[in-house]
Order: C-alpha cells, then sequence, then structure tokens
C-alpha cells in the first residue's frame, strides 16, 4: 500500500493501514488540512468546488471530502462526475475560495488522490502545499458547532458551461469541423471523459463518434495512462471504422493522446506542438512554455513564427508560473497537457480536442500528414536506481561538472544540451533513482545518449561518490 504527501496534493492507494495508504482517515486528515488553510487565508463564509472521475472509489472518497468540508463549517458545490479541467473552469466560474478534484489522473484503479486548487482554479503553489501539509501534520483542527455546519449543493451544468467557453474561443471553428464530415473514434478508459469528450465532439459537429470503453464505471479496461502501449483498442478502432482520427484522454481528462487515420501514434509530445502551432497562426511572435523533458519541437515552431520559448521545471504549476511570467500564449507539458490561458490556467484535454479539430479542419489532409509538417524528434525515457548511500545531489553535481562547456539548465535536475539533442537528470522525490530523459532526431542516438550518462554514472559510483 501507498500513500504520497506532495505540495499539490495526495495520492494513494484504496485499503490498507492509516498512513500507509489513502485510508478514510487520512481523507479526512488532509481535507481537514485544506479546509483549515482555505479559512487561514479568506474570510467569512467559505465555499469549494468538488468533483471526481469514475473510479471505483470515488463516491467513497467524495462523501468523506464533502462531510469533512462541512464539519468545517465550509459549502461545498458538489460537481458529482466531472473532469480536472471542468472543476478549474468551475471555482472562477463561481468564484469560490478553492477546489477539489478526486483523481489520481493516470494511474491505476486502486489509485485515488485529492488535488487541491486556490481560488484562481489553478493547483495550489509549493509554498501553500507545504502549509497544508504542516496543517496535518500538526493535526489541530477546529470543527464547527451545529448551528454553523456548511450545505451541500449539487450542480450538474458546469460541464456544459466549459463546453460553452471553449466553443466562444476565437480559435475554434466549428463551421469548418461541421464541413469536414468528421467521424472520430474515442477511448475514455470507462471514466469521466465517457460523458465529457462525446457531449464535446457532438457541440463541435462530428458527424460520427466510434465510442470505447466510454461508460464510466471506473472499471479501466486498460492501463489507463495515454501511451502508445495502452492504445491498441483504439488503434483498431480508427482503422477498422476508417476514422479520420481517434481521441484518448486520461480518467480526469486533462491529458490529449491522438491517434492518425492508419492507425498510428501522432506521438503525445505532438499534442502540444501541433495545438500550439495553430495557435501560433493567429498571433505571431507569441510567446510559449513546455517543462524540461518535452520536446524541443515546440521551441522550433515557437522560433519560427517568432516567438520564444521557455522552459520550466517539470510540474503543471511550474508551468503555469512560467507562463505567467513570460506573458505566454500557450503552453503546457509533453505528456498530451494543453494550458491555453485564454480559457484558463491548466490542462485541459477538452480544449485541446477542439483547437485541433479546428487545425486539422484547416489542414485540409489527413492527420498522419499534419504529422509530418513538424520536426521528428524521438525521446528515449530511462532510469537508474542508486543505493542509499550514494547521494543523488552529489552524482548531478559531478555530471553538471563534466558537461561544464556545454549549455547546462538546473532548474530541475540537470539538462544538458548538446546542438538540438538534449538529455535531463531529474531526481525522484520519493526514491534514490535518478530519471533521464533525452532526445534526438533518431530513437537510436537519443538511447546511445542515455547510454552515456548513464554510463558516467555509474564510473562516478566506483569511485565511491558518496556524503
Amino acid at each position: 500500500m501507498t500513500l504520497i504527501k506532495s505540495i499539490s496534493g495526495i495520492r494513494g492507494t484504496i485499503g490498507g493501514a492509516i498512513g500507509d495508504a489513502l485510508t478514510p482517515p487520512d481523507v479526512v486528515k488532509y481535507t481537514s488540512a485544506y479546509g483549515t488553510w482555505l479559512k487561514q487565508q479568506h474570510k467569512g463564509v467559505l465555499t469549494v468546488v468538488v468533483g471526481r472521475d469514475a473510479r471505483l472509489s470515488g463516491a467513497m472518497v467524495n462523501q468523506l471530502v464533502l462531510a469533512t468540508l462541512n464539519s468545517l463549517g465550509i459549502h461545498v458545490i458538489d460537481l458529482g462526475l466531472s473532469t480536472t479541467p471542468t472543476v478549474e473552469v468551475a471555482v472562477t466560474e463561481l468564484k469560490t475560495q478553492g477546489g477539489i478534484i478526486i483523481t489520481a489522473s493516470h494511474n491505476p484503479k486502486q489509485w485515488n488522490a485529492l488535488k487541491l486548487l486556490n481560488n484562481k482554479g489553478e493547483f495550489i503553489s509549493e509554498l501553500d502545499g507545504a502549509q497544508v501539509l504542516a496543517l496535518a501534520e500538526a493535526g489541530s483542527f477546529s470543527y464547527t458547532d451545529v448551528n454553523t455546519l456548511g450545505k451541500v449543493e449539487q450542480r450538474h451544468d458546469l460541464l456544459n458551461i466549459h463546453i460553452e467557453k471553449i466553443l466562444a474561443l476565437p480559435y475554434v471553428d466549428v463551421k469548418a469541423i461541421k464541413s469536414k464530415s468528421f467521424i472520430i473514434a474515442l477511448d475514455a478508459i470507462n471514466s469521466s471523459g465517457g460523458i465529457a469528450v462525446p457531449l464535446l465532439l457532438e457541440a463541435l459537429g462530428v458527424e460520427k463518434i466510434i465510442k470505447i470503453h466510454c461508460e464510466p464505471d471506473g472499471q479501466f479496461a486498460h492501463n489507463p495512462e495515454p501511451l502508445p502501449e495502452n492504445l491498441n483498442d483504439l488503434s483498431k478502432a480508427v482503422i477498422k471504422n476508417k476514422a479520420h482520427l481517434g481521441i484518448s484522454v486520461d480518467p480526469d481528462v486533462d491529458r490529449l493522446a491522438l491517434v492518425c487515420e492508419d492507425g498510428e501514434m501522432f506521438g503525445e509530445e505532438y499534442t502540444l506542438v501541433a495545438v500550439a502551432d495553430y495557435v501560433l497562426k493567429h498571433h505571431k511572435k507569441a510567446h510559449t512554455v513546455s517543462n524540461l523533458s518535452s520536446t524541443r519541437a515546440l521551441k522550433d515552431i515557437t522560433e519560427k513564427a517568432g516567438g520564444k520559448h521557455a522552459a520550466a521545471a517539470v510540474g503543471e504549476v511550474n508551468v503555469v508560473a512560467l507562463m505567467k511570467e513570460t506573458q505566454s500564449m500557450i503552453g503546457g507539458e509533453g505528456n498530451g497537457g494543453i494550458i491555453l490561458p485564454e480559457l484558463h490556467y491548466g490542462r485541459d484535454a477538452l480544449v485541446g480536442i477542439a483547437l485541433f479539430l479546428s487545425h486539422l479542419a484547416k489542414f485540409g489532409k489527413s492527420a498522419s500528414l499534419l504529422r509530418s509538417t513538424y520536426p521528428d524528434y524521438h525521446i528515449s525515457k530511462n532510469k537508474i536506481e542508486l543505493t542509499p548511500e550514494i547521494s543523488v545531489d552529489a552524482i548531478l553535481e559531478k555530471i553538471k561538472t563534466k558537461y561544464k562547456k556545454q549549455p547546462i539548465n538546473t532548474v530541475d535536475g540537470v539538462k544538458i544540451e548538446f546542438n538540438k539533442e538534449w538529455v535531463h537528470l531529474r531526481k525522484s522525490n520519493t526514491e534514490p533513482i535518478i530519471r533521464i530523459y533525452s532526445e534526438s532526431d533518431s530513437m537510436a542516438t537519443a538511447e546511445n545518449l542515455a547510454k552515456k550518462i548513464i554510463q558516467d554514472i555509474k564510473e562516478l559510483i566506483k569511485e565511491n561518490l558518496s556524503v
């Protein structure tokens, strides 16, 4: 059993001992800490939006969260089955003081989590998260008396409001999409996307939707992370039904993966690239942001359009912070996460779908041909496990020294640039592991670059580097 406490939320497996899994007492503890933190930040009567994905434990955790917030005197607007971006939109739309999304995102069905939002509908900052965790550890909560208990209001219209806001964006061209009579295959991993994505596609004028794994019963038909090895059913459905495109979302609908008309993957790294390319056509010299482990293809197309690209530390909250700092028009992460500030500062697969279909419709050719118009890079993902006596920080410092003649970024671990190739080393926050991401215009070169860095690390370990 596992319980992982991070600045943005609490994630764990269901079942097990208190403190070692996401048990009911743990849900109450961390919800109490978040509610207490909100009460410290805001005066008067508070309201929090709560929504969940369709995983099996969702309803149970939802009841615990609602009751806990009410016991603190906090009112709750319960969206029920929803998406992460819809809850984020709801916070600002309804002007609430915060939000909780009950979802473990791409993790398997035995997992669940509490994702915590501030009053801007964004993930709480590192400082705020640290305060919430400190309150949880202190465990000193003051619950209200019976006369001032919070109340629960059910709302089921926020998804429609979210979709209306997407349709109102100047880049979303419903007329162009309708004119193409698109046939779209959808894999919604038996979660909230099975409700949300068809509603969006219908509103966009898609002619036919081929639904697979769209019953939101939480019985995930495959590993829910939208990676190529998990999308075989979708690929087959695209070919069988002669669909123009295949769409896959993760359980809480903040990540988007696409399949071309020939059943081949568009590439999750290229979801953001394609959508950003489309938005940049409307805003010359606009800026973009992605994280340090995302493809440099976004930098290429941004600079081609006359803008500047910046790379943030891995994590949505870091990307959002840098987007605000650089006033970027669009950004996100290479895992299929699209962030369009004009809508809200959060990864949103729904707006990604609307923008991509508008782009594809105006392009006028197939998805595979659209993909071929972008720089072709390949990312190799590796890791090396260290023994506890070896200092990860010391290893990273030695690697930085070894490659000091190359451009190096130390915002998040160590990223080393080699012309149009790069390698990014990040330490795990929970294990003695260094994750190694490398990119080149060929997978063989990317893998060889990773192997070279791994060999460097092994040689350093042989030198008995420790602290």
